[in-house]
C-alpha cells in the first residue's frame, strides 16, 4: 500500500496513485481509470488457510451460508448463531434464497448467505452465485475491503469446493475485496 492512499468516493474504493505507479501498473491492466486522476485497483484475491474462522477476525467482515428459514442449528452456523445473535433480525429482512441478509455487528458485517428455502434442502450453485452478487452489491456499497469465510456451502450443504472457489472468483474478480477462506 505504499505509495498510495485509498479513500471512498461514489460508494467504491479508490485510490489516488502517484504517476510513476500508476504508469508500471497500468500496463498490466491491473488498474481502471475512473474519472481524472483517480484510479480503481483490482486486487481481488482469494486466500485459504487452516485455523478458527472466529480467531483473529475482530474487523473483517465474515460470511456463511444459511437457509431462509434462519434455524441455524448445525455446523458453523452453530457458532454464528451463539456468537452474533440477530436471528429475529435476520427474519426481519424477510430474504429468499439467492438474497443476503446482513447484520452490523460493531465495525463489520456479518452476511448470512440464503442459499435455500429449509435447513433441510440443498443449496444450487445459481442460488449460491445470486447470493454472492447480492453480498458483492452491499460490499461495494458500503466499501468492504475483506471478507473472511469457510468453504461455504461445502460442509452440511455438500457442494464441491472447486466449484464454489471458481463462482467466488467470478463474481469478485472485478473487485478489490479480499476474500479469506478458512478450513477447520
Amino acid at each position: 500500500m505504499h505509495g498510495y492512499i485509498h479513500y471512498v468516493k461514489n460508494n467504491y474504493r479508490t485510490a489516488v496513485i502517484k504517476e510513476h505507479i500508476q504508469q508500471k501498473y497500468e500496463s498490466n491492466g491491473d488498474i481502471k481509470k475512473n474519472k481524472g486522476n483517480h484510479v480503481r485497483c483490482d486486487a481481488f484475491s482469494i486466500k485459504e488457510k487452516k485455523g478458527d474462522l472466529f480467531v483473529g477476525t475482530e474487523n473483517t467482515c465474515l460470511a456463511h451460508c444459511i437457509s431462509q428459514d434462519v434455524k441455524m442449528g448445525k455446523g458453523i452456523a452453530v457458532h454464528f448463531k451463539s456468537k452474533f445473535g440477530g436471528v429475529q433480525e435476520i427474519l426481519d429482512q424477510n430474504r429468499k434464497p439467492g438474497d443476503v441478509a446482513v447484520l452490523k455487528r460493531g465495525h463489520r458485517f456479518v452476511y448470512y448467505l440464503i442459499t435455500k428455502e429449509r435447513y433441510w434442502h440443498k443449496p444450487t450453485y445459481l442460488s449460491l452465485r445470486s447470493t454472492l452478487q447480492a453480498m458483492k452489491r452491499h460490499a461495494l456499497q458500503y466499501a468492504v475491503s475483506s471478507i473472511a469465510m469457510p468453504k461455504i456451502g461445502c460442509g452440511l450443504d455438500g457442494l464441491v469446493w472447486e466449484r464454489v472457489r471458481e463462482i467466488l472468483t467470478d463474481v469478485f474478480k472485478d473487485t478489490d475485496i479480499k476474500i479469506i477462506v478458512y478450513e477447520f
